[in-house]
């Protein structure tokens, strides 16, 4: 069976919260502790309870630790994961986590990611919160994991090196090319994403957008431990089988980029057609201030947008993008083939209402017919072009 899992991060994410979701979700107590006990060296207890947030019903996962002044660097984590009785899926998917969350500390602090004391995320508990996570949504046995885009609130926080804007230096860096915003209408300034939360979404996604079309036969809703007023802060976890949909009609995906270095985007577009992208393209435009930019321009059939709008996140600068439904009309297609010289080329037909309209080589193949002949590509196209006009003269 083939297992979609959503999560509705829309009131943010932290290792707690998706902790008690993932409870909610059915995962066993005990499948969490396990893994976390075969990892830490202190006493380090789970406790689940049911509570209520802004309205939602929620389950609250505590972590209780004893008391420790520990400080551990990424190097002292890896060597704890490292011998410790892990499934090896477990194992190696918590180290990556660990490590997305060293390096970002380390970008933004100068430092070297192996000496990155983690401070905050560095505690008994956040290790537990890593761990226990991972181990939860392996079990789940999950084929897809898609995020939809990421709360991160707004403010100041005090942390261990003292006042820090929200989204605090580590969580921006974490959710650097991933869609996020500040959050829900009217929430008080607070910090909703901690870099423990977004290390997890960001190592466990393979999607990001809204929900995709699936079946739910789970849902688990993890609470924080704070309870605003105007929104529940809660990370929610949708757990079911994909299906199928009658599919809209194909998106025309833009947007204008004026700081992206031009050698790179030959690797976003072939990033994009390999993200199902139909076509994608470029157009050089003036912007404000006389910038000399490009739009970028993507047709994707629209069951396949949330992963080319990853792709465009991922890939290029941008922080946002325009889309509309299009209308179209294709010809029917067929591929044969024509000989030059030897080499077979392959042709592509098209007909309207029956008749053939265009017959066009296939430009790599042409290429490919060229380097073995070792004749100029203009010549070789001719000659295939030429050979073409057979299928016109068979239908006359």
């Amino acid at each position: 069976m083939t297992l979609t899992l959503w999560v509705d991060a829309s009131s943010g994410a932290s290792g707690d919260m998706l902790l008690g979701a993932l409870v909610g979700a059915g995962v066993p107590i005990e499948t969490l502790q396990a893994a976390v006990d075969a990892v830490v060296p202190e006493p380090v207890t789970f406790h689940v309870e049911p509570v209520s947030r802004n309205g939602f019903a929620a389950t609250r996962c505590h972590v209780e630790v004893a008391d420790s002044t520990t400080h551990r660097t990424w190097r002292d984590i890896r060597e704890l994961l490292g011998r410790a009785d892990l499934d090896e899926a477990v194992r190696s998917l918590a180290e990556r986590v660990f490590e997305r969350l060293a390096v970002a500390e380390a970008t933004v602090h100068g430092s070297d990611p192996l000496d990155v004391a983690f401070h905050e995320v560095g505690a008994l508990d956040a290790i537990a919160d890593v761990v226990g996570v991972v181990a939860g949504f392996l079990s789940l046995g999950l084929d897809q994991v898609v995020v939809s885009p990421v709360a991160v609130g707004s403010g100041e926080i005090r942390g261990a090196h003292g006042t820090m804007p929200v989204p605090p230096p580590a969580v921006a860096e974490l959710l650097r090319g991933v869609p996020s915003y500040a959050g829900p209408a009217g929430a008080p300034a607070s910090e909703l994403c901690t870099p423990t939360g977004a290390a997890l979404l960001t190592t466990l996604a393979t999607a990001w957008g809204p929900q995709p079309a699936m079946t739910t036969d789970r849902i688990g809703v993890g609470a924080g431990g704070r309870d605003p007023h105007g929104h529940a802060n809660v990370v929610r976890l949708f757990v079911g089988e994909p299906s199928a949909v009658t599919a809209g009609p194909p998106l025309l995906i833009e947007t204008n980029i004026d700081d992206l270095d031009p050698r790179v985007w030959p690797a976003v577009i072939a990033a994009l057609l390999e993200a199902g992208a139909s076509d994608a393209w470029l157009t050089p435009i003036l912007m404000k201030k006389g910038r000399p930019a490009h739009t970028l321009s993507v047709l994707v059939a629209s069951d396949r947008a949330a992963s080319v709008r990853t792709a465009i996140f991922r890939q290029t600068s941008t922080i946002g993008v325009r889309e509309q439904p299009l209308g179209k009309h294709a010809l029917a297609r067929e591929m044969v083939s024509v000989d030059v010289a030897g080499q077979r080329v392959a042709v592509k037909l098209a007909r309207h209402d029956g008749v053939l309209v265009n017959a066009q080589p296939e430009y790599d193949d042409v290429a490919r017919a060229a380097r073995a002949l070792d004749r100029p590509v203009g010549d070789v196209l001719g000659d295939a072009i030429a050979a073409s006009r057979a299928f016109f003269d068979a239908e006359a």
